[in-house]
């Protein structure tokens, strides 16, 4: 197998104090995580009384590679002050499902049910914060709906394209510069195809990337499960502005503010 990457990401992830779950929800999904040691304790009462818990953090990656992969810069400051919970979406890492259902929504009622399991989801904590980017935007949008403000505290949704239209994915191909299509660009197949994708998704590339690094990337995190991965773009329903009324949520900046602001 040779030297790969994604072990040097896995150790480091380690060393922050998170563990690789993995959860069956039913018979037909299964959710694979990162969580923060604490959260396996078998009960809260067996944890230190002298130590108040950690807010919960829920980080939901984009389309590409696996959670931890896309959150592994941001796990170590965040670990110091959140419990967190990094999960796999569908189709991505060990997580999968028999099921036919391809919506964020769907996504998004996958990882609720995981926090139930878990024992940390609602009424086992106070409340969690929720933060996607990209694809995993929508899915904390779906997320923080279902759960309710009354659970959902705070909601953070990072460079995702809702409401998109024709034009945002014709212009998202010409920054990209020889993908035909949206997804040629998301499910890159060939090395160069994921340099491509590197330079318009990654801040500050390097300028220059070892050949086997990409390689690596390619047979380790974006060969998997391509069908089904072409079935959720197709599925995505929050980013289509015709077919996909957005409701306001009130954990993120008050849309009153935001139309004062405008103006």
């Amino acid at each position: 197998m040779g030297f790969s990457m994604v072990w040097v990401i896995d150790l480091l992830i380690h060393l922050a104090g998170l563990r690789p779950h993995t959860v069956a929800l039913d018979d037909d999904t299964t959710v694979h995580c990162w969580i923060s040691s604490s959260l396996l304790l078998p009960s809260s009462a067996i944890r230190s009384k002298e130590k108040k818990a950690k807010p919960l953090l829920l980080l939901i990656h984009g389309f590409g590679p696996r959670g931890m992969w896309q959150w592994s810069r941001q796990v170590w400051p965040l670990a110091a002050r959140f419990d967190l919970v990094v999960p796999d979406l569908l189709f991505f890492g060990g997580s999968t499902t028999r099921s036919p259902i391809r919506s964020e929504a769907f996504q998004a009622a996958a990882i609720a049910r995981l926090l139930d399991v878990l024992g940390i989801g609602p009424p086992h904590r106070a409340s969690v914060s929720v933060a996607g980017t990209s694809y995993g935007g929508f899915v904390a949008y779906h997320v923080a709906r279902a759960l309710g403000p009354e659970w959902v505290e705070r909601v953070v949704i990072a460079s995702s394209d809702v409401l998109k239209g024709p034009d945002d994915d014709r212009a998202l191909l010409e920054r990209a510069g020889g993908a035909r299509s949206i997804d040629e660009l998301l499910l890159p197949r060939t090395t160069a195809d994921l340099r491509r994708l590197a330079r318009l998704a990654v801040y500050r590339l390097p300028r220059f990337v070892p050949e086997f690094i990409f390689r690596d990337m390619l047979r380790n995190l974006f060969s998997d499960n391509l069908e089904e991965k072409l079935e959720l773009i197709k599925g995505v329903t929050i980013a289509n502005k015709d077919d996909f009324h957005l409701t306001p949520l009130p954990q993120i900046f008050p849309v009153a503010k935001a139309i004062e602001l405008q103006k």
